[in-house]
């Protein structure tokens, strides 16, 4: 996925690129650094794309991170 569509997904969901990051126990300049590369792993396409999605939806996405941070 290009990262401008990254971008525009984190925004439809309402998220800073640093919340998303924090979601997924990321560092955000990791998130950042994709930027230079001009595109996301698939992986992190996949994670932003169902949370827009969930959000289009009105499906309220942060227990499902909280229940998957419980299992640490």
């Amino acid at each position: 996925m290009p990262y401008e569509e990254f971008q525009r997904l984190i925004g439809k969901s309402g998220l800073s690129i640093k919340e998303f990051a924090l979601l997924l126990d990321m560092n955000p300049n990791s998130i950042t650094n994709y930027k230079k590369i001009g595109k996301v792993p698939t992986q992190i396409a996949v994670i932003v794309s169902l949370i827009s999605m969930m959000k289009d939806d009105g499906v309220d996405f942060y227990p499902i991170f909280e229940r998957i941070k419980s299992y640490s």
